[in-house]
């Protein structure tokens, strides 16, 4: 990240996490007052920057099986309620989820492209506004109902995708 006066802060070329070197972060805050999303917090105690990680050590450990081998937020949520998947893979849970209920991402106009994607409460026409990068086409995509009824707010889309 451009405002990270050491380069602690930096997005990965294989899969596009934004991550923190702790070993490089000196706390300034910089990149808490850049992020359009509120992603980072200053941990008082270590004075460093920190943020969520989608468990990247998780997600990349092939000593755990492919069924946990998501952020601990997805397992754990007793409603099901986050996802995870390749975003560029047009048959993934995620792409069809935000295909069939009109997922969007936060802010497209920063350009960022994050991981993360919101699938509203009620159904929408499909993303295809060009505000995601699904794939999908407001004419080509399914106008499907929610699987389930959804009880509070927007569904959070965990989305990774791994570039060769």
């Amino acid at each position: 990240m451009p405002v990270c006066p050491t380069g602690a802060s930096y997005k990965r070329k294989e899969d596009g996490l934004v991550l923190v070197d702790f070993d490089r972060c000196i706390g300034c805050k910089y990149c808490a007052w850049a992020c359009p999303y509120g992603a980072r917090e200053l941990d008082e105690e270590r004075k460093e920057m920190t943020k969520c990680t989608l468990c990247a050590d998780r997600i990349h450990d092939d000593n755990l099986s492919e069924r946990d081998r998501k952020p601990a937020c997805v397992l754990a949520c007793p409603t099901s309620a986050r996802l995870f998947g390749d975003i560029h893979d047009p048959d993934s849970v995620v792409s069809k989820a935000i295909r069939e209920r009109g997922g969007y991402q936060l802010m497209p106009e920063w350009g960022t492209r994050p991981a993360n994607h919101y699938l509203p409460r009620q159904k929408t026409t499909a993303c295809g506004s060009g505000s995601c990068s699904c794939g999908s086409d407001a004419e080509g995509a399914a106008d499907v109902a929610p699987a389930a009824p959804l009880e509070h707010g927007v569904v959070d889309l965990a989305s990774m995708a791994t570039r060769v």
